[in-house]
């Protein structure tokens, strides 16, 4: 599967950004999706996951409450919508696909060794 991150851009806090991730070369459908970030000088961490299914999410408690991760499978794509952006969420975002068919829980752990897309940076100025 092929990864494209999309939408990240330069904005200022406060304001919202939604990214997309277009999966190609193989459905998406019947696997977990999630996103990760990386700061600049930081490691990646984890954002936020979905389920196959869309039924369950997860989130970093940083981003708890302000992302929200959803799927369309009829489009293969995976979103994130950022709102009430904070300078500390500057980062570039990687979209990450599960290996595994199916899996009913997946997070941080599950999607580490997964398919990763190229990133898009979203810088936010205070």
């Amino acid at each position: 599967v092929q990864l494209q991150a999309s939408g990240g851009g330069l904005v200022q806090a406060g304001v919202s950004l939604r990214l997309s991730c277009a999966a190609s070369r193989r459905t998406i459908s019947n696997y977990g999706m999630g996103w990760f970030r990386q700061a600049p000088g930081k490691e990646r961490e984890f954002v936020a996951a979905i389920t196959w299914s869309g039924t369950a999410t997860s989130y970093a408690d940083s981003v708890k409450g302000r992302f929200t991760i959803s799927r369309d499978n009829s489009r293969n794509r995976v979103y994130l919508q950022m709102n009430s952006l904070k300078p500390e969420d500057t980062a570039v975002y990687y979209c990450v696909a599960d290996r595994q068919f199916r899996r009913p829980v997946v997070g941080g752990s599950q999607l580490t060794d997964g398919f990763w897309g190229q990133g898009t940076l979203v810088t936010v100025s205070s």
